[in-house]
């Protein structure tokens, strides 16, 4: 199980990833939304702000969120670890439910690409 720190890193390290992206996948993220990252097994959310093709302002807080974020992902802190350092695919980890991801639905179509 990874730790609330190794979580906040790879956070950071997708926040990074996600600025150099380029083309569409640089669109999709430049959405302006609030994000929530639920990691179940620590029973921490991790709370920011998407804005201009990163995450800022990440912050954390024991428990479930106090607010419901535009952007909501929910998954173990070994899947979040895995998804972002390359050794799950996001799209096979959310059509299997190991990654739950709520927005709105032009969020989604949007955020596809990032997928």
């Amino acid at each position: 199980m990874a730790d609330a720190e190794e979580c906040r890193e790879a956070l950071e390290q997708l926040s990074r990833n996600m600025a150099k992206s380029t083309g569409d996948v640089r669109k999709a993220a430049a959405l302006d939304r609030s994000l929530s990252c639920r990691i179940t097994d620590l029973d921490l959310t991790f709370t920011g702000q998407l804005r201009d093709g990163r995450i800022q302002g990440l912050a954390s807080a024991p428990g479930a969120p106090t607010e419901k974020a535009a952007i909501r992902l929910t998954m173990s802190s070994d899947d979040l670890v895995a998804v972002v350092g390359g050794g799950l695919n996001f799209a096979s980890a959310w059509a299997s439910g190991r990654i739950r991801l709520e927005a709105g639905f032009r969020d989604l179509l949007r955020l596809r690409t990032l997928l």
